[in-house]
Formats: C-alpha cells, structure tokens, sequence
C-alpha cells in the first residue's frame, strides 16, 4: 500500500494569483523577486550566500517550468533542466484569507468559504469588552502593545516593559491572529500556554483564526529573542480534511512542525516538534522511518515565512530554499516503492514587497516518487487538488472539494 509525505515550505509562493489585484499584492512573486535580487547581486550576504537563486533538485522536479505556468515568466537566471524527474504544477487559492490555517486546510480538501474576523489598523485595536474580559478571566493588571506589529520589532519595543511590569505583549497583524509575547522566564512559559487558552475561549465570538503564544527570552531590546517554544491554538476546520479521513481509514497522520496546531489536533495520531527548517527536516525524517502503508506525513517548515518572509530578509529566505534544497536527496533516500511526496505552499510572503505580511499568490506542486511518471499537470483552481491526489493515491474515497490530478 501507498503512503503520502506532504512539505508545506510555508509562505513559498510563486506569483500569478488570479485574484491578486483584491488583496492589494497585484505583482507579487516570492520566488519570481528573490530569484530576481538574487541574479543583480541583492541577494548576497557575506558568509552566507552569494549569486544566482540555485535550486536544482526543485527545479528537475519542475520548479521553475511551474513558475512559468503560475506568473507566465521563468524565475531569472534560473537553469532549466533538460529532464524532470517528477510531475509539476500550479494551484491558486479560492479560500478567502491568505493566511495559514486556510492555506493548510484547503491543501487538506476543505477550503475556507467564510471571512474570519480581523482586529483593525491603529493603536488600541482590540475592542476595550475584550481586553477587560481578559484581565479579569486571566487575572492580570493590563497588557502591553495592543497593537499592528511585527514579532520582532515588538518585543524589542516593549520587552524590557514587560519585563519590569510582567504585563503581557498584545498585538495582531492583517491575518486573523491575536498574538501574545511573555518572557519564558520572568512571565512564565506555563503561565503565558494559560492565557492563550483563556484568549482563545474569548476570541471564538470574534472569529479569530489563532491566538498564537509567542515566548521569548533575554534581557535587553539588543538580546531578546523569540524561543522554538512558539503554540498556535487554532479553530478546528469548518468540515473533515484529509487528515480526518486518512486517520478514519485506520491509518496514521505524523505531523511534524506546526501542522497539528494549525488542524487544532483534528486527525493528528502522532506528532513530531523541531524548532528550525534543519531541524524539522530531520523529524520529517524519522516520521517516515515510523510511517506504515497507507500512512500520511505531513510537514510544515515554518522558517521561510517566519524568519525570512514576515522580515523581509532576501539573502535569507534565498539561502534557506538552498538549503532546504539540498536535503531533497535525503527525502528521497528513504522513499518506498508506492511512496509519493509533495512539495508545496500554503500562501506567499513576498521579502521584497511593501509591510510585512503574506501576499496573495499561486504556489508550486510538485510531486515525486519511485515510478512516477512525469510532467506536467498545469494550473489547479484549488489547492483542494493536491488533498484528493494524496485522498486517491490512498485508496480514499473522494471528498467534497477537488479533483485528483494524478
């Protein structure tokens, strides 16, 4: 029997979504702009990388002919290879947010059809009724930011505030978060899984995707530093996702990451934690060492949005897709006959666009394994595509969303 392996490489779009111009990102490309920096020497870094964009096991799997397809230009100085050795394609996104859970949900087989709820621009933009509900369920004085922020650049603001006053770091951005930073140590680690908890039941009448617990340490603005001890506690998907129905099948869902967070442990039957894309690699490793016929691994590699993407880091995120390139052949070391794999994303995070949030883009889709035939499959309207190719390579009956692509 079959078994299926799934890599988010989280935020790794590549242009082209039809609907761009509505989310204000009309003209973005993750890989299309790296790849373009890359080539006129903006993507270099001393004692990191310099150069081209050079991704050649992604690219014989058919990375840049999906590009091609997604955003109708090939990334710039990128080699086409004379052979593929997997099939490829493009997907846009019908689910409404360009966020992670919708991203992840719909690769599952379960769009997201419904509009979350957003806290607004500006200062103050959690509503008064909720911050006071919070203080009073949480026990707490008050809190600190309350705003629009990057994770960085906030704990850097208010980190040593926080510190003295033990008062929670509130802040949100344009996704459907409500994100809390508390020192491991002088907050608690313990103390700050409680209030995301508490955040969490108070958020649900708002429509909030994810309270997101984001620890850190140190004891300047110069030495904080945010810890792999990161929880997202999300709303569970709206309908069954591919994770339910592999584990309804009687078989196992290995998740690896954050993928269990994002699906609220929905379908989970083992997980796997790592803090860092080497690291998370390493675990997807082991995870199909353990994975039996029939079972599913499913991988988030959070670095390229987290550390890269959100921070507008070029020479970064370029150097991490290298990287991660280079551990393809590890991958496929420990594949099966029957196995299949597939690379992919769940949004894009443009490092050369304007803020610093996710843009609205198409994403690559490739797959590969022992025996299978490649070439192209073209341009998908869903990522609800790559849940039912996975749903029907093993053997499941197909879902509501989706058509099968293999």
């Amino acid at each position: 029997m079959a078994r299926a392996f799934i890599y988010v490489l989280d935020s790794f779009g590549i242009g082209g979504a039809p609907d761009a111009k509505a989310y204000g990102d009309l003209g973005a490309d993750t890989l299309g702009h790296i790849a373009e920096f890359c080539a006129a020497g903006l993507g270099d870094r001393a004692g990191l990388r310099a150069g081209p964009l050079e991704l050649p096991n992604m690219a014989t799997l058919g990375l840049v002919e999906a590009a091609k397809l997604a955003s109708g230009n090939y990334p710039a100085a990128m080699a086409r290879p004379e052979r593929f050795l997997g099939r490829y394609g493009a997907a846009s996104e019908v689910s409404r947010g360009k966020d992670t859970p919708s991203g992840h949900w719909e690769i599952a087989g379960t769009p997201v059809m419904f509009d979350w709820g957003y806290f607004p621009e500006g200062p103050d933009c959690f509503p008064r009724e909720l911050l006071e509900a919070i203080y009073d369920r949480a026990g707490i004085s008050g809190s600190l930011g309350n705003c629009h922020a990057s994770g960085t650049e906030i704990i850097k603001r208010f980190g040593q505030e926080h510190v003295w006053t033990r008062r929670p770091i509130f802040y949100t951005s344009t996704d459907s978060v409500f994100q809390i930073a508390a020192h491991e140590y002088h907050f608690g680690l313990d103390r700050l899984m409680k209030l995301c908890v508490v955040v969490r039941e108070l958020t649900y009448d708002y429509n909030i995707g994810r309270v997101i617990a984001r620890p850190f340490t140190g004891e300047t603005a110069e030495t904080f530093k945010r810890t792999g001890n990161r929880r997202d506690f999300s709303i569970a998907p709206p309908e069954r996702t591919l994770l339910d129905r592999v584990n309804e099948a009687g078989r196992n869902v290995l998740a690896v990451g954050k993928i269990s967070d994002i699906f609220a442990g929905k379908g989970v039957t083992q997980l796997f934690k790592a803090d860092g894309n080497e690291a998370l690699v390493d675990a997807s490793l082991k995870a199909i060492a353990q994975a039996g016929d029939g079972d599913l691994v499913f991988t988030n590699l959070v670095d390229f949005d987290m550390l890269y993407g959100h921070r507008r880091d070029v020479p970064g995120y370029a150097a991490a897709l290298e990287a991660f390139d280079a551990r393809i052949p590890d991958i496929a070391e420990k594949l099966k006959p029957g196995d299949i794999v597939v690379l992919t994303a769940d949004h894009g995070c443009d490092p050369t666009w304007r803020g610093s949030d996710h843009t609205r883009e198409r994403v690559p889709v490739l797959v590969f394994g022992p025996g299978l035939r490649p070439g192209s499959f073209g341009v998908r309207d869903s990522y609800a595509d790559i849940g039912e190719s996975i749903a029907a390579h093993l053997g499941l009956a197909a879902g509501k969303h989706g058509r099968s692509f293999l």
